[in-house]
């Protein structure tokens, strides 16, 4: 009676993870806007630091633009310390996640006053920073200073996750993967091994049908040898989303021009641009009829808008109403038309308006601006 199949043992790598991880970094890294070369000795820590404050729940392809865009403004971070508030939340209008923004200009402020327009070169240092949190102050540390830093992001714990079976769901894995990380940090260009792990993750070991043949790590991935690599990493069931409702009231001039306001600085979407609306929220909605509007006028419906928030969704209601001469109230302005284009609308606020005005966001594609 022949003996019972068993699964071969998992053949260990004769060279090690991080030799065999940059190796294959040297011949397929991505090629990105905020990068140096495999192998350059340093990189520039402001376009690290703007590039991973960029990054932070948001995809390369949408980022890429967007950083063009800063550098070419402000160049560095004197530069950014001098802008206005304003002008920073107009330019990354879009982008999502608004506090990111305030932090970056409070971060640049604090860069140009205390530290003499040098980032700081230590973790502990950098950790100190406004809106430098402990995965950008290690991203900084490895790759523009050549700190052997442990730097994990989301990519990163997918890897290893993989790499070594870990069945601890996340958040809670966090600590695993990082110890994991830093066991395998190599004594030389450890900002290159960083990025070598966020590419093999954004291209190679992938949330769904991780490409595993070619994956320079893969004789030593236990979950390849498990054959179940999607099962990683282990993920808490997600609690439902709420979902909220409101209304918003696009005045429109005879001239074409809107009436915004400014959100409060504190809170979600603070420091934006707006219509006028209803005091929704993330715990409570907001009215959704015509006793809400924020003056008489002849508002009627003009559509409705959606928009998912991370942790809720949202319905509005869209009134609209043509107005012939008015003052703008306390607190708000008219926006003509082209100025409307710059103003620091987030997202949701661009589908409302363009409810209630079809094609009021949207660039002309004749024009050279």
């Amino acid at each position: 009676m022949p003996a019972p199949a068993t699964k071969p043992p998992m053949r260990r790598p004769t060279a090690s993870r991080a030799d065999l991880l940059l190796a294959w970094y040297d011949r397929h890294a991505r090629v990105l806007p905020w990068r140096q070369p495999p192998g350059e000795a340093v990189a520039d820590p402001y376009r690290v630091w703007l590039s991973e404050i960029m990054l932070q729940q948001t995809t390369v392809e949408a980022v890429k633009p967007y950083f063009r865009k800063f550098l070419e403004r402000w160049p560095d971070v004197a530069a950014l310390a001098a802008a206005g508030t304003d002008d920073v939340m107009k330019a990354w209008a879009g982008l999502g996640y608004y506090s990111r923004a305030r932090n970056l200009k409070k971060c640049a402020d604090a860069v140009a006053s205390e530290h003499g327009g040098e980032f700081p070169g230590t973790f502990d240092e950098l950790l100190k920073l406004p809106g430098i949190g402990r995965y950008t102050a290690a991203a900084i540390a490895a790759i523009a200073y050549g700190k052997p830093e442990p730097v994990v992001d989301g990519n990163v714990e997918r890897v290893v996750s993989r790499l070594f079976a870990i069945a601890t769901p996340l958040p809670q894995a966090k600590a695993e993967i990082t110890e994991a990380v830093r066991k395998m940090l190599p004594a030389e260009r450890p900002g290159d091994f960083a990025q070598a792990m966020m590419d093999l993750g954004a291209t190679i070991c992938t949330p769904r049908r991780p490409a595993c043949l070619p994956c320079p790590l893969n004789e030593g991935c236990a979950a390849l040898r498990d054959g179940d690599p999607e099962h990683y990493p282990v993920k808490p069931l997600k609690a439902e989303r709420p979902a909220r409702r409101g209304a918003a009231f696009v005045a429109v001039r005879t001239d074409g021009a809107v009436l915004l306001r400014k959100r409060p600085e504190r809170g979600l979407l603070g420091g934006m641009a707006e219509v006028p609306t209803t005091a929704w929220t993330a715990r409570s909605d907001g009215e959704t009829g015509l006793d809400a509007a924020p003056f008489p006028a002849d508002w009627h419906k003009a559509g409705s808008a959606s928009h998912v928030f991370t942790h809720f969704s949202l319905e509005l209601t869209v009134y609209r109403a043509e107005i012939d001469v008015m003052n703008a109230p306390k607190g708000h302005w008219w926006s003509t038309r082209d100025d409307l284009l710059g103003e620091a609308l987030p997202t949701v606020m661009k589908k409302v308006i363009e409810a209630a005005i079809p094609g009021a966001t949207r660039r002309d594609p004749r024009s050279k601006s």
